[in-house]
């Protein structure tokens, strides 16, 4: 009998109904349930084939726990060797790379030294930093947020220089990102499951947590929502995410990408809605099994996305984009893709 188990904290509504749906398909040879740990020795398997992480990015033992379990057969979702190493200005820079439009962005370093360190430790750092070219690239209005952030923590919305500067000075150790605002007509938050599977929802991430959802701003362009498909697959496949999300800033016509780094994303009921629920937990359910069923003790189990994979064979980035876009086959639409069509939007091609 091959295990999926699922890795999760404080949440309920989206890990209970995955464990119930997996085991209502009553799959031969596959059951689900909540991840157990009892104690980790070195090179000793957890006994799952899959485990679904919802939480070891804010639990260090459980990520350390993940990667030993990984390198031991266990197909975890997401890769925690390489969600380890990511963040989310490499992200942008990688996005550039391969073609997908993101927002001008420059690196900021912490206001305090971090600890353990002192001025000398930044003997390289160029002071004061070239501030007005930085202002110049990204302009004003801005958005200040932590360069390996989640969960809109820590983000400000900055109108001046002087604003920025006050409101720098209280983020201690953060390293910051100062990117440019992009004022859209549009905006889209997109699950990708499985590097294939997605779900495209109108997203205003200007409303509460429990109203971004609940807007009706839905486009009628096949061509704009074919992009964004294109641009969310391309983007979870070179990243090697097997459980993302991905926001879009529609600026005049152009979908932007903002923010593309969430292995762990919201998947609650309350603030998702019960159609998109029902679909992240229907599409979650059928990959894990289809994980389940491809996992073979004694090997590596795990997602390398095509940046890793381009690298350590020493293909360069565009060549190996533009192979694959010549031989992959024509996507099937959201609507086809999309077994609970969400009420508003429905997505038609």
């Amino acid at each position: 009998m091959k295990k999926i188990g699922i890795l999760f904290g404080q949440e309920r509504s989206f890990p209970e109904a995955v464990i119930e749906r997996i085991n209502q398909k009553a799959v031969k040879g596959i059951t689900a349930e909540a991840v157990k740990i009892d104690k980790i020795f070195q090179n000793v398997p957890l006994g799952y084939a899959v485990i679904i992480d919802r939480i070891s990015q804010d639990v260090p033992f459980y990520r350390a726990s993940l990667k030993n379990a990984a390198i031991t057969g266990t197909a975890v979702i997401n890769n925690p060797f390489w969600w380890s190493a990511d963040e989310k200005f490499f992200n942008n820079v990688l996005a550039e790379q391969i073609g997908v439009p993101v927002p001008k962005t420059a690196l900021i370093p912490s206001r305090q030294h971090p600890t353990g360190t002192t001025g000398d430790s930044f003997s390289n750092l160029t002071m004061p930093l070239d501030w007005d070219a930085i202002f110049n690239y990204v302009g004003f209005p801005a958005y200040m947020k932590p360069f390996d952030g989640g969960g809109w923590r820590d983000v400000y919305k900055l109108h001046d220089k002087e604003d920025f500067f006050n409101k720098h000075a209280g983020t201690e150790q953060l390293v910051m990102l100062l990117q440019e605002e992009i004022i859209f007509e549009q905006y889209y938050r997109c699950y990708c499951i499985g590097g294939k599977h997605v779900r495209i929802m109108s997203y205003d991430p200007r409303n509460p947590h429990h109203l971004r959802y609940a807007v009706d701003s839905f486009t009628t362009s096949s061509a704009l929502l074919k992009t964004i498909e294109e641009y969310v697959i391309k983007l979870c496949t070179y990243l090697g995410y097997d459980f993302n999300t991905v926001e879009f800033a529609v600026r005049d016509g152009i979908p932007i990408a903002i923010d593309f780094c969430n292995p762990a994303p919201d998947a609650d009921i309350k603030s998702v809605g019960e159609e998109n629920f029902e679909w992240v937990v229907e599409t979650t359910a059928n990959y894990a099994i289809e994980r389940a069923q491809a996992q073979k003790d004694g090997q590596d189990n795990l997602t390398w996305g095509e940046y890793i994979k381009s690298s350590v064979a020493g293909k360069p980035l565009i060549a190996k984009s533009a192979s694959k876009t010549t031989k992959k086959p024509a996507a099937k639409s959201v609507a086809e893709k999309t077994t609970a069509k969400p009420k508003k939007p429905t997505v038609k091609k």
